[in-house]
């Protein structure tokens, strides 16, 4: 399965189409996209605007390949999952985003991670007809990233409270008032 993410605040239609159309012509292929306010409307994929947190990791957790625009949040929830991620910088030019930072992001990861980058359409089509076992190994997550602070991390660009890990158990002082 193939799972399309775009995020959640702008659509992000040219990557969707793309992925849609290679899935029309593919026979085989079972495709999921969370498309955000999208006002286009795929017909070989089975799309949701927006998705609960745990319905959107169910089907990032099942999918054998991870579609999405560069994202840092997908990009640290594919590399902690070990799966394959092709991903597609959104362009301000194209009026897909207010600045061109995603393409920033993708020329800092370095190739070792595991990550395809797809700078356009046709580099995105190359890339999805790939057979699995030209993509990189994803490595274990960098030993300087604990999975505390990559969920802590995580969960703010997502705009959730970070899931507490462990408990710390502080002694009750005595409440004092001075006069």
């Amino acid at each position: 399965m193939i799972f399309v993410t775009v995020g959640t605040q702008l659509p992000f239609d040219r990557l969707v189409r793309t992925v849609d159309d290679w899935a029309g012509a593919t026979p085989g292929i079972r495709g999921v996209a969370q498309t955000g306010p999208s006002a286009y409307a795929p017909a070989n994929l089975e799309t949701f605007a927006f998705l609960a947190p745990q319905k959107f990791d169910l089907y990032f957790q099942q999918a054998d390949l991870i579609v999405a625009h560069a994202g840092m949040g997908t990009i640290l929830t594919a590399l902690q999952l070990k799966k394959r991620l092709i991903v597609m910088p959104r362009s301000a030019a194209l009026q897909e985003h207010r600045s061109d930072h995603q393409f920033d992001t993708v020329r800092h990861l370095p190739h070792r991670l595991g990550i395809q980058v797809a700078e356009n359409e046709h580099e995105l089509l190359h890339l999805l007809e790939m057979p699995s076992t030209a993509t990189p190994a994803v490595p274990d997550p960098l030993p300087e990233a604990s999975p505390d602070l990559l969920n802590t991390i995580r969960h703010f660009i997502d705009g959730r409270k970070p899931v507490p890990r462990f408990t710390v158990e502080r002694p009750e002082l005595p409440l004092t008032v001075s006069s």
